[in-house]
């Protein structure tokens, strides 16, 4: 792998969005690119929160990125994951490729789960990033039920039906309604010693608000959408400890067996790779220049999730799929005249799409800046948002009719769990 090529070569560290975006604009580039991704798939991570609920398979909401990228001819895909960036050799490392040489290199590796200094806390509540999370706390959530079925203690089934979900953003607010409608609804009389109508799903925000990002008046129509399915909604509470056994909110201790973190991100990595003097904010992210370089490094680029800068309006832009696939646009534009011996001084300019989330079942709210929906509306405006975002059209049907036939029989089409599972939930 450390042969140069003739011609320039670009490397994309990451398949998401931004980087998937960024290859995407370099089709027609004269040079090589050359994607590496630890993951054979790129991940609808929108929609992940319907695997870990039981609507919607794995294979629906992912696609390998081979498949995705056939038809491109100057990409070369390989699966392996990045150690290092030897920045004086302009190599990027992996422990099975070995070093790969760049020209020009995008880093948009993403983000993980942030625990805000209580790392020790990730077992007991695990967060929702990868298709092997979404069906780890599918199998949580299925087991939980089972076992409530077969005690004899009334506290353990008590605790078993107990489900809380940590922090109020979009993935918090999804996830806990999805639990809601599953155990109200989709389980309902499918149990003979448990009524699974009497789980609690608990939500906690350390902060005022659910959907803090959102207009208040959205919130509250949140809220109040989330309280009818069932949800108790707990904000201006902070988690002070997680166990396998019960979360702790300072004096009051919640028994429960399932707990989902949505608090929080942090950066991958990525910046620690490219030394010390390159500028991180708290959560780990590389502090890049207008045109989303990093500061020194011309041709390095770092984008999504593991980069901040700033908009129009002096706001960061959001760790959302839209800004990343933006992101990966602008930087391919740019590597493309930067190719052609043009230069360009523009900065990126993040247009802001607006913030979506769904309640649960006919219920979402939706801020577009110049238009506010609420309620069913909102609802399959969400679904024709996320469906138009999938990546081919085979995925796109069977997910319009998988989210067709729940809406109509409360089913949900990925219950199974294997033998596997059940003794991966018994260590």
């Amino acid at each position: 792998m450390n042969d140069r090529k003739r011609r320039p070569r670009v490397v994309i560290l990451g398949g998401g969005f931004g980087g998937l975006s960024a290859a995407f604009g370099l089709r027609k580039a004269a040079a090589d690119i050359i994607l590496i991704d630890r993951r054979n798939h790129h991940l609808f991570q929108p929609l992940l929160y319907q695997v870990a609920t039981a609507a919607l398979s794995p294979a629906q909401v992912a696609q390998p990125i081979r498949t995705i990228l056939r038809h491109q001819r100057n990409i070369e895909i390989i699966l392996d994951e990045v150690t290092d960036i030897d920045l004086t050799a302009r190599q990027v490392i992996t422990p099975e490729a070995g070093p790969i040489a760049f020209d020009y290199l995008i880093i948009a590796t993403g983000a993980s789960h942030a625990y805000f200094g209580h790392d020790a806390w990730q077992d007991a509540a695990p967060g929702l990033k990868s298709l092997d999370d979404a069906t780890a706390i599918r199998r949580r959530i299925l087991d939980a039920f089972e076992r409530a079925e077969i005690t004899a203690s009334v506290a353990e089934r008590t605790a078993l039906l107990t489900f809380c979900v940590v922090g109020g953003g979009p993935t918090g607010v999804e996830m806990a309604g999805a639990i809601a409608e599953l155990a109200h609804w989709t389980l309902a009389g499918e149990f003979r010693h448990i009524d699974t109508s009497t789980a609690k799903v608990i939500l906690i925000e350390a902060g005022p608000r659910v959907l803090a990002a959102m207009p208040e008046k959205l919130s509250q129509k949140a809220r109040e959408g989330l309280e009818r399915l069932g949800v108790t909604v707990r904000t201006g509470t902070a988690v002070t400890d997680c166990a396998s056994t019960h979360v702790t909110l300072g004096s009051e201790t919640i028994p429960c067996r399932t707990i989902i973190w949505a608090a929080g991100v942090k950066a991958s990595p990525a910046g620690t790779w490219l030394g010390s003097e390159v500028p991180l904010d708290r959560a780990g992210r590389v502090k890049v220049l207008p045109d989303l370089s990093v500061p020194a490094m011309p041709d390095i680029f770092v984008i999504g999730d593991a980069s901040v800068v700033e908009d129009a309006n002096g706001r960061p832009v959001p760790g959302v799929a839209p800004a990343a696939k933006q992101q990966g646009h602008f930087v391919a534009a740019l590597i493309a005249q930067r190719l052609l011996g043009k230069t360009t001084a523009a900065p990126f300019r993040y247009r802001d799409q607006g913030n979506l989330a769904t309640i649960g079942r006919g219920e979402a709210v939706v801020d577009l800046g110049w238009l506010r929906l609420s309620g069913f509306l909102a609802w399959w405006f969400w679904g024709l948002i996320h469906i138009f975002f999938l990546i081919d059209f085979r995925n796109r049907l069977s997910v319009a009719l998988d989210w067709l036939w729940s809406y109509l029989t409360n089913g949900r089409a990925a219950r199974l769990m294997t033998e596997g599972d059940r003794r991966s939930m018994s260590k």
